[in-house]
C-alpha cells in the first residue's frame, strides 16, 4: 500500500505541464503589460547579467529553459535559430535556468545525460554553442519568481520601455524538424518591431513544470521508493549469459561485469544505479553480473543489497571466468569492471574495461536511438 500511495503521487505530480496558469499560487505569471522584474545572475560566459546588460535592446526576449527538460532540449535550436534571426535587429535573447537542482529526482532525467546544477548548463551551452548568455536562477529562483514561468521553454518578450509584450511558447511544434503552424514568439517580435499591437499575447506553454524548492519532498519520497524495491541475485548458465548478450528484448541494454573484490567495480557501481534510476522508464534495462566465485554469493548479495541495485543481477553458477569472459564479449581481455551497451538484437555499441566516465556513457545512452532525448 505505501509503495503504491507514493507511486501515486509521482503520477499526480507529472514532470510535464500545459498550462497558462501556475504551478504554485505564491509564483504568479507576470501580466501583460507589467515592467521586467530586475535581475543580477551569473552566465556560464563568466560574466553576471542584469536588465541593464541589454539597455541598447529595442527588443528583450527572455526565455526560461534549462538542461534536463526533453521539450527544453528541443527548443534548444530553434532559440539559437531565434536569436540569429533578430540579432541585427536589436532583439537580445537571455535564458534563465529556474529550476532548483536539488528538487529534481533521478527518475526526471530520463531524457537527458545532464541535469540542472550551473556546472552542468556550462558544459551544455559548450556543446550546443548557445549564442545567448545562459543564466542560473537555481540557488533561491527569486527572478524565477518574480516572473513566474509556467514550463520550460517559456518566452517573455518586453519591448523597449521593458514593458511585457508576450507570454507563452516559442512556438506549437516542439518536435526538432517539424514545421510548426503557429510562430507565435516570432510574430509578436515581427509586430512589435513594426510597432503594431501583439495579435496573440499570451499562449499556453507546454512542457516540464518548474522545479521550484517546494518540491523537495520528492526526494525523500523517491528514495524510500527506492530502498523499498527488492534486491536480489540469481546464479546463471554460461548459456543464459549468452542469451543476455544477443538481447531479444525491446531495450537498450547495459550491463556491467564487477566483483566484491574489485576497488574500481566496488567504487563506480554507484553510477550504474544512477543510470538505472534515470532511465528504466524507458526503454532501457541495467543489468549487473558479478564476477565472484559462487560461493561469495551471500557476500555479493549484500553489496548489492547495500547499493540498492533492485535491476536484474546475476552470479555464474561455475568458476570458470575465462568462459565468462568469451561468453560476454570475445574481445574482452578480462581485467575488471566490463561494461557494455547492447542495443536490441546484439549490436555491442559500447564497449569499455576498466573504471567508465559516467558523463560520457550518460550521453552515449541518451543519444542512441533507442533511447533519445525527445518525445
Amino acid at each position: 500500500m505505501k509503495k503504491m500511495l507514493i507511486l501515486l503521487f509521482v503520477i499526480l505530480q507529472t514532470n510535464v505541464t500545459i498550462a497558462n496558469r501556475n504551478t504554485f499560487s505564491e509564483h504568479p505569471t507576470l501580466p501583460i503589460g507589467a515592467p521586467a522584474p530586475d535581475f543580477k545572475l551569473p552566465a556560464t560566459d563568466g560574466k553576471w547579467y542584469s536588465l541593464s546588460s541589454f539597455k541598447n535592446a529595442k527588443i528583450l526576449v527572455v526565455v526560461f529553459t534549462c538542461n534536463h527538460c526533453p521539450t527544453a532540449q528541443a527548443y534548444e535550436d530553434k532559440i539559437i535559430a531565434l536569436t540569429n534571426r533578430y540579432k541585427d535587429k536589436g532583439v537580445a535573447v537571455v535564458a534563465i535556468m529556474p529550476n532548483d537542482p536539488k528538487s529534481i529526482r533521478l527518475d526526471e532525467l530520463g531524457y537527458t545525460d545532464l541535469s540542472d546544477s550551473f556546472d552542468e548548463m556550462k558544459i551544455r551551452a559548450a556543446e550546443k554553442h548557445f549564442n545567448f548568455p545562459y543564466l542560473y536562477d537555481g540557488d533561491n529562483q527569486e527572478v524565477s519568481k518574480k516572473y513566474g514561468p509556467i514550463a520550460t521553454p517559456h518566452v517573455f518578450i518586453f519591448d523597449a520601455e521593458r514593458k511585457l509584450r508576450y507570454s507563452g511558447r516559442v512556438d506549437d511544434t516542439e518536435k526538432p524538424g517539424k514545421t510548426p503552424k503557429h510562430t507565435d514568439a516570432a510574430n509578436a517580435i515581427d509586430e512589435i518591431l513594426a510597432g503594431k499591437p501583439v495579435t496573440v499575447s499570451t499562449t499556453k506553454v507546454f512542457g516540464c513544470s518548474i522545479k521550484w524548492a517546494e518540491k523537495s519532498n520528492w526526494i525523500t519520497l523517491a528514495q524510500q521508493q527506492w530502498a523499498a524495491e527488492p534486491v536480489s541475485l540469481n546464479a546463471v548458465s554460461i548459456d543464459s549469459i549468452k542469451a543476455l548478450l544477443k538481447n531479444t528484448s525491446n531495450k537498450l541494454r547495459l550491463i556491467n561485469v564487477w566483483a566484491t573484490w574489485c576497488g574500481p567495480c566496488v567504487t563506480e557501481f554507484p553510477e550504474f544505479i544512477t543510470m538505472n534510476r534515470m532511465y528504466r522508464g524507458r526503454d532501457f534495462e541495467f543489468v549487473s553480473i558479478s564476477a565472484d566465485d559462487p560461493s561469495k554469493q551471500a557476500k555479493a548479495l549484500d553489496f548489492l543489497k547495500l547499493q540498492q541495485a533492485s535491476c536484474k543481477n546475476y552470479i555464474l553458477n561455475t568458476d570458470d571466468k575465462y568462459a565468462l569472459i568469451d561468453a560476454i564479449d570475445p574481445k574482452w581481455q578480462g581485467a575488471l569492471p566490463y561494461t557494455i551497451l547492447v542495443e536490441p538484437g546484439g549490436k555491442i555499441v559500447y564497449a569499455h574495461e576498466g573504471a567508465i566516465d559516467p558523463s560520457t556513457l550518460k550521453k552515449i545512452i541518451v543519444d542512441n536511438a533507442y533511447i533519445g532525448r525527445y518525445y
